[in-house]
């Protein structure tokens, strides 16, 4: 996670790294696993100027659990700052990674990420789409960028934080 600040008018990126492996020698040993249970991250509302989950968001939760997913999503979005960055990566759903690596727990996809957007909700009743809004409301994002790597059989995803 980065946090951007001036001192001495020059710009400084300061970067925070989290992992439940004490071995990483993280910054902040946490796991995340806890948001979906109600444990909340340990930063202040509005810390990061940018969040970068590398092949992360697999690695928590449970598929089919979407009150743990949003409560998940509004914890990123709490701790970054107005129209901060979420940068991220996972494997598509159709190769090996997606469910071969025994610490996936969930499938992000085009359309996982399509519920966390605003306008996604416009056009209920006209689409088989759940209405999830309740649980993500007033935590809504935008989706920046999304491309799907086939050759690193990844997708790669840039959401902002909007209000």
């Amino acid at each position: 996670m980065k946090r951007r600040y001036t001192h001495t008018d020059t710009q400084v990126d300061e970067w925070t790294s989290l992992d439940m492996n004490p071995d990483c020698n993280p910054d902040v040993l946490f796991e995340l696993n806890t948001i979906e249970q109600g444990a909340t991250l340990p930063f202040e509302n509005n810390t990061f100027d940018e969040i970068h989950a590398y092949e992360v968001l697999e690695h928590y939760g449970t598929q089919g659990d979407y009150k743990g997913f949003f409560r998940g999503m509004k914890e990123l979005w709490r701790i970054l700052k107005p129209n901060g960055f979420l940068f991220g990566t996972c494997p598509l759903w159709n190769v090996m990674w997606s469910w071969g690596d025994p610490g996936h727990c969930r499938v992000i996809t085009y359309g996982t990420l399509s519920y966390l957007c605003h306008d996604m909700y416009e056009d209920l009743g006209k689409t088989a789409a759940t209405d999830y809004s309740r649980y993500i409301d007033p935590c809504w994002w935008e989706v920046a960028h999304m491309e799907e790597k086939k050759e690193i059989g990844g997708l790669c995803f840039v959401l902002r934080k909007v209000k």
